[in-house]
């Protein structure tokens, strides 16, 4: 038999023991009684009983131990209490409950935790209609779902998540984007971060002395452990995850100084709805406002300054002043007469984009050992998962199936625990040999279950202690932070219930909150939960909604009068994908970008036509959207390794330089990315685009040379119609 295999049957027998005599026992009673231990001598039972309980500990089920005032080790008892095991009831309501069912129907399958999140809500779910039979909802879509993308990135994200879960030193080696070069990394993983659709690791880097963050797709080759201990390190106490979530992409890093960014009443709105988290507002004369805000980049906050244009002008310090007033100047020396790099010869690219997210059967039936096959790593043709949740909360998901079922009377379907728990029959047919043998001796088992495989379900025979598994477990680690990282991932986006007083219930009943204990999951830059609420409202009334809308292309805020059908979030943020009955077309309005949304009273009949979910395949995950023009951009060798990495490469030049293709449909669009490169990028062609850049440049010039510009009254006021 396997070792993991007899260690689960050891603790889940330790378990059942501890539950069923209700009292303190002695290690004499447990090696004595409980199965996996009898067979074994005195000092071998000392290692696997300590063994055990510590893994018990890491899962978060936590023994009793009653030491006697001598000290006597021999002496000490053992218990557990039902709360340490069993999860307390949750009384979710009946809206709270469709919102988890619409949580695990939208991530199902993508979401790199979705096994352990579908066991998370079968146990919080307990006695209530199953969550995995979510009727089918449209009002809700999802262009980013935390995939870790692909069969490498997936088995890092693994080996990564185990490391943490364990206090394991890792080994990998890092590509460093600022110094292009690959170098080996010796890292206390602390915790992982989900932002921008992609996953990072925050932990301690010996080669740095200091907490470091490292993106997973840049880490090369394999991670493994640095030593072959059970726990290498301990977590600071004071090691704070939410600080890391909470930055803007200018503060990753020690912090170099305080930009000050004079911002104009016209978006003042919106960079303090938005960004004020990043640092401080003041005001400033007319309506205007003053951005004071951290940095360690400066040519990150220089990016963000100019891509709001003429809207927002830098006012100091100096150093930085400086540095836009430079790339400002490289931004029209390389749109001048002369193109960017003539000199340089060219090589044809390949013209593909490296995306930054890349990635014995046992049988049922007798009293018998479990086979020697541990099946956890069958897929059954099932999508390649980044996450696989403990054996052992499948083991008790399982367990409270089948005793459920039995005291029911009710034969369970092969086909559909198999569809419930995302296993394959190997595997089902392994778990079931593990819970036909867990047991405390005196034939005092827990459950007897027989596979008939001709009519394809399983008979399942409740024995006396079988109460134990017959009410909730606690939720592991993983399952927990599935679970809540599920639901910040989606955040007060579906319509027909709340997550947030449904995550509030469940960090009550688990006294912590998960967030804190290994993944965060920040909140996209293009959210807003109040705007998010009242659409909301208005999809499930069918009710028109008023927004007030900034249109960022032409810097102008417009009336729209729409038909709201879902909400669905992309690579920029949250959209209310729309039907705009004016332009007889469907529409996708950023949330952030809504200063004002009204609700009606004039409600609409849904467009059987409309389809809120056709875009998640495309442009919503990729970012790339549908265009009649393409345009020819030069990427300097300074900030080539970014565009190899986010764009589609057409020409390598011989200095480092690259050509990469972007599609555009509004040339204003392509002005703004142009100026978010700050110098580092230039129009080859059209030659329309490359104008418009020069002059965009012209009037940022004139703007940050101002102190405190104003944009005449009249037009500041106006709102334009729709």
């Amino acid at each position: 038999m396997a070792k993991d295999t007899e260690k689960l049957i050891r603790q889940l027998s330790l378990i059942s023991y501890l539950m069923a005599e209700r009292r303190p026992v002695t290690a004499l009673e447990i090696r004595r009684d409980v199965e996996g231990y009898s067979g074994m001598n005195e000092d071998a039972f000392a290692r696997r009983f300590y063994a055990d309980r510590s893994e018990l500990e890491s899962l978060r089920i936590q023994l009793t131990v009653d030491r006697p005032a001598d000290g006597a080790a021999e002496q000490e008892n053992y218990s557990l209490r039902p709360e340490n095991f069993h999860l307390p009831a949750i009384a979710f309501t009946d809206k709270e409950l469709a919102a988890l069912q619409t949580a695990l129907s939208l991530l199902d399958g993508e979401f790199a935790y979705a096994e352990p999140l579908r066991l998370a809500l079968q146990q919080i779910t307990w006695g209530r209609p199953s969550p995995l039979r979510a009727p089918e909802q449209r009002s809700v879509a999802l262009g980013i779902t935390a995939s870790a993308g692909g069969h490498e990135l997936s088995a890092r994200l693994a080996k990564v998540e185990t490391a943490i879960f364990r206090n394991k030193t890792i080994l990998f080696e890092y590509y460093t984007m600022e110094r292009d070069e690959v170098g080996p990394r010796r890292v206390d993983p602390y915790h992982l971060l989900f932002q921008g659709g992609q996953f990072y690791l925050l932990g301690y880097s010996h080669e740095r002395k200091a907490i470091r963050v490292f993106r997973l797709s840049r880490i090369r080759g394999k991670v493994s452990y640095a030593t072959k201990a059970e726990h290498d390190f301990r977590r600071p106490a004071d090691f704070d995850p939410r600080a890391y979530a909470n930055r803007a992409d200018w503060q990753l890093g020690d912090e170099l100084g305080v930009a000050e960014v004079l911002i104009c009443e016209r978006i003042a709105w919106q960079v303090e709805r938005h960004f004020g988290r990043y640092g401080e507002i003041r005001e400033a004369d007319g309506g205007d406002k003053m951005f004071l805000t951290g940095y360690s980049n400066p040519r990150g906050v220089i990016s963000w300054v100019l891509g709001l244009g003429v809207n927002a002008s830098l006012q100091g310090p100096a150093e930085l002043s400086k540095e836009m007033a430079r790339r400002l100047k490289l931004l029209k020396d390389r749109h001048g007469r002369t193109l960017p790099g003539a000199g340089a010869t060219a090589t044809a690219a390949n013209g593909s984009a490296t995306s930054g997210a890349a990635p014995a059967r046992g049988r049922g039936g007798g009293r018998r050992a479990a086979g020697d096959g541990d099946a956890d790593d069958a897929h059954s043709g099932r999508p390649d998962t980044a996450i696989r949740p403990e054996r052992f909360a499948r083991l008790v998901t399982l367990a409270s199936i089948l005793i459920r079922a039995g005291r029911a009377g009710e034969r369970v379907q092969i086909a559909e625990v198999c569809e419930r728990l995302q296993l394959s029959e190997e595997e089902l047919y392994e778990d079931v040999n593990v819970l036909n043998v867990v047991n405390f001796g005196g034939g005092s088992y827990v459950l007897y279950a027989e596979i008939d495989e001709q009519a394809g379900e399983i008979e399942v025979d409740p024995e006396p202690y079988s109460d134990n598994f017959d009410r909730p477990a606690r939720l592991l680690p993983v399952e927990a932070k599935a679970l809540v990282a599920a639901i910040d991932l989606i955040g007060e986006h579906i319509p027909e219930g709340s997550l947030t007083s449904a995550r509030e219930k469940i960090v009550a009943a688990l006294g912590e909150d998960p967030m804190e204990q290994g993944l965060q999951v920040a909140s996209a830059s293009g959210d807003d939960s109040g705007v998010a609420r009242q659409i909301s409202d208005a999809i499930v009334e069918n009710k028109l909604v008023e927004l007030e809308y900034y249109k960022e292309n032409e810097d102008d805020l417009v009336r729209r009068r729409v038909e709201p059908y879902a909400l669905t979030n992309g690579r920029e943020g949250w959209y209310v994908a729309s039907f705009d009955p004016a332009r007889e077309d469907m529409r996708h309005f950023r949330l952030d970008r809504i200063k004002q949304a009204t609700v009606t009273d004039e409600t609409f009949e849904p467009r059987p036509e409309v389809d809120p979910a056709a875009e998640v395949d495309g442009w919503l995950r990729t970012g790339e959207v549908q265009a009649s023009r393409s345009a020819r951009v030069w990427v300097s060798p300074e900030r080539a390794r970014w565009a190899r990495e986010a764009r589609r490469v057409v020409e390598e030049r011989s200095d480092g330089a690259v050509v990469v293709e972007l599609s555009f449909a509004g040339v204003d669009w392509l002005v703004r990315e142009i100026l978010k490169e700050a110098g580092d990028a230039a129009v080859l062609e059209p030659k329309d685009a490359r104008e418009a850049v020069r002059e965009a440049v012209r009037r940022l010039t004139e703007a940050q040379r101002k102190p405190a510009r104003r944009r005449p009254k009249d037009r500041r006021a106006k709102l334009q119609p729709a």
